[in-house]
């Protein structure tokens, strides 16, 4: 059965859907679940897939090619769809939902549940008498915060008993434990330590400033004059803490701030957790199998929060779907209001430009595209309206001689940089001849149908960007190739000037200049001399070896078949010429007296 004869058949079984609520869950030929979704409408959302492709990412067209049926699950509610998504999700991993790291990644602060309590970290929820606070995501925050409490407090980090009397070790000699090794503390007031230790790391610094501050007043009054000094000394260290976060705090006590940055299909979420007005932690999450950036946050906050601590705010940096809806799931997760913020001005609106920024940042390291790569790619889509960065970009060049050898030079660009695996070659069968509208029709026919067969690795994806050596013809040409093979890639030419330097961007209704920014100018101009230099490349090794087969059919008794089975054998002249009348006998079609006529032509 054919792919569109398949598209017809599931279009008509969506038609047949119900416009309610539901879950929609897509399988391929095995019968694997490689996608699940919500709708507030199955019929109007699922029909979206299989129509026309129009307005479609690379991602899901290729996941709409795998699909062979789908299964619908209907729902009372859009809410009751929300529910019933994350719970499919979780359960079957689709290759083309968002997917979250589970407990495996997350990291606690451990407090031990014995006599003389110790604060430690920890992977694993594995001992029941154990009090955790977590979870986090950074195992470096949670490093750092017990590295800080233990310094502010003098806690140990040995796994001595303090029952009996034993030597210190040297953190007590240069200040950095009250070293209760030596039994000249008990443990009520040492557990008061760890006490107060846990209060810091749960709430805020002056929270815990305000009861030492008590306890200090306390102790001088009982003329404890060591342990108040101590208390002085937390003070003074809490105090000097609080001082170098300032750059991090923000007015409301409890809030979480998500922001996303997109290339391609590839998508990176950021998220900065603030606790008692400070960051506590950051984290970031690289998503390349989202199908839909209406879905990106839905299904990322539903996963996020299935099992961690919710605040009672929420700031994101765009509008989403279904906000209602996930902020009533929110609030009946976390037993109180929940509410998602678009911050329009102000410390709140600053605080989300610097998570989009991480965000950025993270997913210029995770792609390895340098500043300069990713300002080119940037501009380049702003200029040409392209919704984001084109990952991939594909462009063609024809070479030829006067209609003689007539070839084509196909280059990949990947994150901005030449991806040569990819680079394909081709040579012109359709006709005798110069035509270069013809020809690159046919070169970008070649390539799609190679698409659809799904057996070239070089085509099995789409790229995002298809940029043509040539002006409107060639567009106008290949349009119809597009249009042919139901393909919704956007498609520009490379204009050049008189002295064959880049001028413009040519589109079927004019010009763009891009000279006027430089780092998508030096970009366009890095692709159109590539795939120039790679064409022209081809068409003179073609013309060198037309010339050098030339010179063996000038021998009697060599043909065509003969001189290319003598060409791929040796792969040069000069090596014909060197060879023997064993070797030359040695390939298939030249037999011994043959062997001898070639050998004494080039030997006498």
């Amino acid at each position: 059965m054919s792919e569109n004869t398949k598209l017809r058949e599931l279009k008509a079984k969506a038609n047949r859907l119900p416009l309610t609520p539901g879950v929609y869950i897509m399988k391929d030929k095995n019968d694997n679940i490689i996608y699940i979704g919500k709708a507030k409408s199955l019929k109007n959302r699922v029909t979206q897939y299989f129509g026309a492709g129009s307005g479609h990412t690379e991602k899901v067209r290729k996941m709409v090619s795998l699909v062979n049926d789908f299964e619908y699950v209907l729902c009372d509610s859009e809410f009751e769809a929300l529910i019933l998504e994350n719970s499919l999700i979780k359960q079957n991993q689709p290759k083309y939902n968002i997917l979250l790291k589970d407990d495996k990644g997350y990291h606690y602060i451990k407090i031990t549940g014995d006599k003389w309590r110790k604060i430690t970290t920890s992977m694993q929820l594995d001992d029941k008498s154990a009090e955790y606070i977590g979870p986090y995501y950074s195992s470096a925050v949670v490093k750092d915060t017990v590295a800080e409490v233990r310094k502010i407090f003098k806690l140990p980090d040995c796994n001595r008993s303090f029952d009996k009397y034993s030597k210190p070790c040297l953190n007590f000699h240069i200040g950095l434990c009250e070293a209760p090794c030596r039994a000249n503390i008990s443990a009520e007031q040492y557990n008061e330590t760890i006490d107060s230790a846990i209060s810091f790391i749960k709430n805020s610094g002056d929270d815990i400033v305000k009861i030492l501050e008590q306890n200090m007043l306390c102790a001088a009054e009982k003329l404890d004059f060591e342990y108040a000094a101590k208390l002085r000394d937390r003070i003074n260290a809490i105090k000097k803490l609080n001082d170098s976060q300032k750059v991090v705090m923000c007015t409301y006590k409890n809030q979480d701030v998500f922001a996303s940055a997109v290339l391609g299909d590839v998508a990176c979420i950021a998220v900065l957790v603030f606790r008692n007005n400070k960051l506590t932690d950051k984290k970031h999450f690289i998503i390349d199998t989202f199908t839909d950036k209406n879905d990106l946050y839905s299904q990322f906050l539903t996963q996020y929060y299935d099992g961690g601590e919710i605040p009672p705010r929420i700031l994101i940096d765009s509008e989403i779907e279904s906000k209602e809806l996930l902020e009533q799931w929110l609030c009946e997760k976390a037993g109180k209001k929940a509410e998602i913020l678009l911050p329009q001005r102000g410390e709140q609106k600053d605080l989300v430009s610097m998570c989009r920024n991480n965000a950025a940042d993270n997913l210029a390291q995770k792609t390895e595209l340098l500043g300069r790569e990713m300002s080119a790619l940037n501009e380049l889509a702003r200029l040409l309206g392209l919704p984001a960065a084109p990952r991939v970009i594909e462009s063609y060049d024809i070479s030829n001689t006067a209609g003689d050898e007539n070839v084509a030079g196909m280059v990949v660009f990947r994150d901005g940089k030449p991806y040569k695996p990819h680079y394909r070659m081709f040579k012109i069968k359709s006709f005798a001849g110069q035509d270069d509208y013809r020809s690159m029709a046919e070169v970008l026919d070649r390539r799609f149908t190679e698409y659809e067969n799904q057996e070239n690795e070089g085509f099995s994806t789409l790229p995002d960007l298809i940029l043509l050596d040539g002006g409107k013809g060639q567009i106008s040409a290949v349009e119809q190739i597009l249009k042919k093979h139901n393909i919704n890639v956007p498609l520009f030419g490379m204009v050049k000037d008189s002295k064959h330097r880049t001028r413009a961007i040519a589109t079927n209704g004019g010009d763009i200049s891009i000279k006027a920014n430089e780092s998508a100018y030096r970009l366009v101009t890095t692709i159109q001399d590539e795939v120039h230099r790679f064409a022209i490349g081809y068409h003179k090794k073609r013309r060198s070896k037309k010339m050098l087969s030339s010179e063996l059919l000038a021998i009697e008794g060599i043909g065509e078949a003969k001189a290319k089975a003598l060409l791929k054998h040796f792969k040069t002249m000069k090596a014909i010429r060197e060879a023997s009348v064993d070797e030359l006998s040695a390939v298939a079609g030249i037999n011994r007296s043959l062997a001898e006529k070639i050998y004494s032509e080039f030997n006498n």
